[in-house]
């Protein structure tokens, strides 16, 4: 993977289609200031070096049935290499665990968990009680979400620059 040096259209358009990742690559050259082609060819180079990583749609999850979000700290009875990749690997296979951080301070990893409702959510916790190597799990039930954003803030990089 290649590393570009990012000028301020690159910012623009990594800036633009992390707010809207469906827009047509027409508007992105228009709001870039630059012609649909060459919009396009850094697009696929800012895709090809990692910079863009994918491209999703954002669901709602309860009306999708799934009303419960939780956090769970999770602590292991060991942080030998082998273990720590093991319950990854076996988190990635949990398709209600949404997200999966390795962390520092307090715990070993911290999981992002979606339930359909409070008896799946303790269902689920206790299966995470039970995996392997687990010593401890630390829930924390979430009331309301009131800020979720995607990516990093692209003008506040722009200032530190």
């Amino acid at each position: 993977m290649q590393k570009l040096k990012l000028d301020a259209i690159d910012r623009r358009i990594l800036r633009d289609l992390q707010d809207d990742g469906r827009m047509t690559n027409v508007d992105l050259s228009k709001r870039a200031g630059i012609s649909a082609p060459p919009c396009l060819r850094r697009v696929r180079a800012l895709e090809a070096a990692g910079y863009i990583k994918g491209y999703h749609a954002e669901l709602d999850g309860g009306q999708l049935g799934f009303k419960e979000m939780f956090f769970a700290l999770v602590g292991l009875d060991s942080q030998s290499q082998t273990v720590l990749k093991g319950f990854e690997s076996q988190m990635a296979g949990w398709p209600d665990i949404r997200e999966c951080h390795m962390i520092r301070g307090g715990g070993d990893f911290l999981l992002k968990v979606v339930a359909r409702d409070k008896d799946h959510r303790d269902q689920l916790t206790m299966r995470l009680t039970s995996a392997d190597h687990v010593a401890q799990v630390t829930t924390f039930e979430t009331i309301r979400t009131s800020k979720t954003k995607p990516g990093v803030p692209m003008d506040a990089e722009e200032a530190a620059e």
